[in-house]
């Protein structure tokens, strides 16, 4: 099948691009935000405890230590955070032994980024081990290095994974735009001085100067991230 790759003239120094785009994983590129959920809900269950509706939104897109600690708070579930982790990882492991889908425009933004050779990093609050694993369904090509929640001090919403990531790939972090789909992400990439496309999932984001909010990524692509910038004098991506 042939994919569709839009054309976009790169070589012109009058439309202004980012130096590299950053990507959030879980609910931005995968539709994972569900499965976390459901393993969050199976876990508890285990333990005793049922978790309620209203915890969702407090829980969705933080790192699990954050998540984790809230919610043995909430039920007060007789487990340690570091146990409760563990357990955590290893049932939603299990839950992608049956498969993800990209959310939809996911595979086409990335596969665009990629022909016109947009430097891109996947920044995730999740942990390695499940990175790794998401990579084998989203594609590691796409990605010039990802960043996980468990290899640095600070995770979501600090801006130091969006900060990693701007460093590892010689870019300007001002000069970077981050794809996220929840606020705890969004707060994150703004503190490191990204500009924000938020695609919201489970939980609304509002906008606000430095940020646009769109239904989905299909609403996304080159020419629309390019169109953040008003600088004419900005850098440009190379042709493609």
């Amino acid at each position: 099948m042939t994919s569709f790759i839009p054309a976009v003239d790169t070589r012109t120094t009058a439309v202004p691009a980012p130096q590299a785009v950053l990507l959030d994983m879980d609910g931005t590129l995968v539709d994972t935000e569900g499965f976390w959920w459901d393993t969050e809900v199976e876990v508890f269950r285990a333990l005793g405890h049922t978790l309620a509706e209203e915890h969702r939104e407090v829980v969705v897109g933080g790192p699990m230590t954050r998540s984790g600690a809230y919610l043995i708070e909430v039920t007060g579930a007789d487990i340690e955070l570091a146990e409760l982790t563990v357990l955590l990882n290893a049932t939603f492991l299990k839950r992608l032994d049956s498969g993800v889908s990209l959310m939809p425009g996911a595979q086409r933004l990335l596969t665009e980024l990629a022909a016109h050779e947009v430097p891109t990093a996947l920044v995730s609050a999740s942990h390695r081990s499940i990175i790794d694993r998401m990579l084998v369904s989203i594609g590691a090509e796409h990605f010039s290095l990802t960043v996980a929640g468990d290899e640095l001090g600070r995770t979501k919403p600090y801006p130091d994974p969006y900060l990693a990531a701007a460093a590892g790939l010689g870019a300007d972090p001002a000069r970077c735009v981050a794809v996220e789909d929840t606020l705890t992400g969004v707060t994150a990439a703004e503190a490191a001085g990204c500009r924000v496309i938020a695609v919201p999932s489970v939980a609304p984001v509002p906008p606000s100067p430095d940020r646009t909010v769109v239904g989905s990524l299909a609403e996304v692509d080159l020419p629309y991230i390019r169109s953040l910038w008003a600088d004419p004098l900005g850098p440009v991506l190379p042709t493609g």
